[in-house]
């Protein structure tokens, strides 16, 4: 009961919003192809729910498997940085340094190296998500309680138990923060890989719908897409749960 007492301001707010968007295009008359009503999208859903389904399908596979070797890559990444100095001097410097470059330039890049099959779209979506994964993680061990590293070090810990006992479980709640930025914001390098060349997928499903002018079915794969990224958002997050409930309790 507390939780759907907890949950109730949000979802009271996305009715306001639903209810907005629904009155005001009919109030000052908005054009179906600026902004359909809400109404109208939801009608979209209904009439190619097949096809936007088959889309969502590989869209979601894409943004999954994207974000899973960002994952790997990301922490394998970090734990050489904290284990390296010269790879703390040099690798993460350029870590960051790579984000001064707009990931859109890149993309087309990528589908010049990939091809135009998911190599280049899963490729997209690791340059959206790879550098929150690597870089909260690297923070999180760099922000390890060193008084707790000394103690275990005066026990008579290992290298490998002061990474497992101490280093790990301190970067933990930064990993999970990156992964939900990641997890978040996959869904939109899918998407731009999709819409630079792709045959299938919500990107291109949306593209075409825009250059034929048609509002509602624009406006249902967006809705789709936003839905996807807060379900993957919540996913990691519910992991984030398991994994740290008892920090949290």
């Amino acid at each position: 009961m507390k939780q759907v007492k907890d949950k109730l301001p949000i979802l009271l707010f996305i009715l306001l919003l639903a209810a907005l968007w629904e009155l005001s295009t009919i109030v000052f008359h908005i054009p179906a192809y600026i902004v359909p009503r809400l109404s109208d999208v939801f009608a979209a859903m209904g009439r190619h729910a097949g096809l936007l389904g088959k889309h969502f399908v590989l869209t979601l596979g894409e943004a999954l498997l994207g974000l899973a070797i960002s994952v790997l890559c990301g922490v394998m990444s970090a734990i050489w940085i904290e284990s390296s100095s010269l790879a703390r001097k040099t690798i993460y410097p350029l870590i960051v340094a790579s984000q001064t470059i707009p990931i859109i330039a890149l993309s087309p890049i990528m589908v010049m190296w990939f091809g135009y099959e998911i190599g280049s779209k899963v490729a997209v979506v690791i340059l959206f998500t790879f550098f929150p994964v690597a870089v909260n993680t690297a923070d999180g061990f760099r922000a390890a309680d060193k008084e707790i590293g000394e103690l275990l070090r005066s026990m008579g810990a290992g290298r490998a138990q002061l990474f497992l006992k101490w280093k790990l479980p301190s970067a933990l709640p930064s990993f999970f923060t990156g992964l939900k930025m990641a997890a978040a914001i996959s869904v939109g390098g899918a998407t731009l890989g999709e819409w630079l060349g792709g045959e299938s997928g919500l990107g291109v499903y949306t593209k075409r719908a825009a250059n034929m002018l048609r509002g509602d079915d624009v406006f249902a794969g967006v809705l789709l897409l936003s839905f996807m990224g807060i379900a993957l958002f919540i996913a990691a997050q519910i992991i984030e749960r398991l994994v740290l409930g008892h920090r949290r309790a």
